[in-house]
């Protein structure tokens, strides 16, 4: 997968260096040429320089061909539109922006753009957002043979109940992150866009669970 990352510093560095020792091709955009110096003589991604919600910026980075976007500059207003540019201009979705400011990050996210706050920050966190399938599990039992996990969920589950999802998939759903809070589930509890699932389910159902997360809800006739 082709990634494009806006800011250099020491998150966007970071995240470029692993994304690239994953396998996945990495464009890093920053204002600041000097800056590209943190991705070291290994980092053979490219390293545009410019405003990275510049429509021709992000076309030089490989947007186009790109399957996810990270937002992680020093300004949480150039995060927030770079990131929606990505989303709605080159329908990138999976897209995730870093937010210095937390009160902001309920407006960001009822406009659909997933945020990690900086004092929550983690390498695995961000990684999460920008490759949602084959997380790695947030908790396993000693056996190893149930595990706790967040799940990328298709859109397509939006407007329906989490029981519907329970019930298709096999699993229990244990929260949600909406908006930045953790929500327990109810029978009435229905999935908006923007929720983070996170489902105790048997490690050895992980790849069957996730096909019926990404395919959405069956039709019922």
């Amino acid at each position: 997968m082709h990634i494009v990352i806006m800011g250099c510093g020491r998150v966007g560095s970071a995240l470029a260096q692993t994304l690239e020792q994953q396998g996945h091709t990495v464009a890093v955009i920053d204002q600041d040429p000097t800056a590209f110096r943190r991705l070291g003589s290994g980092f053979t991604g490219r390293r545009v320089t410019g405003v990275g919600f510049d429509q021709d910026t992000l076309r030089e980075a490989g947007i186009e061909e790109a399957g996810a976007f990270a937002a992680v500059s020093s300004g949480d207003n150039s995060n927030i539109i770079a990131a929606r540019v990505a989303r709605e201009m080159f329908g990138i979705e999976n897209v995730a922006a870093r937010i210095y400011d937390p009160r902001r990050a309920e407006v960001y996210q009822r406009l659909g753009i997933p945020t990690v706050a900086t004092v929550r920050w983690t390498a695995d966190q961000m990684l999460r957002r920008l490759l949602p399938s084959g997380s790695e599990p947030l908790w396993r039992d000693p056996s190893g043979g149930v595990q706790l996990a967040e799940v990328h969920t298709s859109p397509a589950w939006v407007g329906e109940r989490v029981n519907k999802l329970q019930e298709e998939a096999g699993v229990r759903v244990a929260f949600v992150t909406r908006l930045g809070e953790a929500v327990l589930p109810t029978s009435s509890t229905v999935l908006q866009e923007g929720d983070l699932v996170h489902v105790m389910m048997r490690s050895d159902e992980v790849e069957q669970v996730e096909a019926v997360f990404a395919k959405g809800p069956e039709e019922k006739y």
